[in-house]
């Protein structure tokens, strides 16, 4: 595996992970909520908490994309359905931005609980977690910037890990005064990661009805 194998799907993980923490959301303003009340650390220790959870919910989707990867008709039945995740994830962004919503619901955290526990248990709740993954690996598997590889994977986390890590500090660092100058702009965020979301969702699409898993993923997985 060569150094720009290994930048492409961390870089990749980054961003994507990066980008899905921005939406104002239960899990970013509890991060601000700790870090305010509990300080700086307390709001770090949160969100490891939390990221830790994502990791073991990416890793799980991995090993589950490895074994349908094998089975060409299996796997491009998850493919369609990871492709309409995609759509709904966009026109879910699309309907926040135009009701002037974020795309999850909001809900302070109120619990008493250790940062770390707080983080766990808040992103285990989290139903987002699977669709945004599950697309997302589909799409990179598809465009051969994730392949079947355990280092590949153990980067691909490693990308995750910083960018989720990345987005929690925004909101840990910058409080109260990203969440305003964000609400301010919370449409215009909303309509960026649907039109994003909306166009892999049409590439993936035409590439799935253009060439066969059988044909992308045969040769790959003897």
């Amino acid at each position: 595996m060569n150094a720009q194998a290994v930048l492409k799907i961390t870089f990749a993980g980054l961003v994507i992970s990066f980008l899905g923490s921005l939406p104002l959301g239960t899990m970013n303003i509890a991060a601000t909520q700790i870090a305010i009340n509990q300080g700086t650390h307390a709001g770090l220790i949160y969100a490891l908490g939390s990221m830790g959870v994502e990791l073991i919910v990416v890793r799980i989707i991995l090993v589950a994309m490895d074994w349908l990867s094998k089975r060409h008709k299996v796997f491009q039945v998850l493919e369609l359905f990871t492709t309409a995740l995609v759509f709904a994830l966009a026109i879910a962004s699309f309907i926040a931005a135009f009701k002037g919503k974020s795309f999850s619901d909001t809900v302070l955290l109120t619990s008493t609980f250790n940062p770390f526990w707080s983080g766990v248990l808040i992103s285990a709740s989290n139903p987002l977690h699977i669709p945004f993954w599950m697309g997302w690996t589909t799409v990179l598997l598809n465009k051969n910037i994730l392949v079947n590889d355990a280092r590949n994977y153990n980067w691909y986390l490693t990308g995750i890990g910083m960018g989720t890590m990345l987005g929690f500090m925004v909101f840990i660092y910058g409080g109260n005064y990203m969440i305003a100058r964000i609400s301010q702009h919370q449409n215009l965020l909303n309509l960026g990661i649907g039109a994003v979301l909306l166009l892999t969702a049409i590439i993936q699409l035409r590439k799935i009805m253009a060439v066969p898993a059988v044909v992308r993923y045969g040769k790959k997985m003897k």
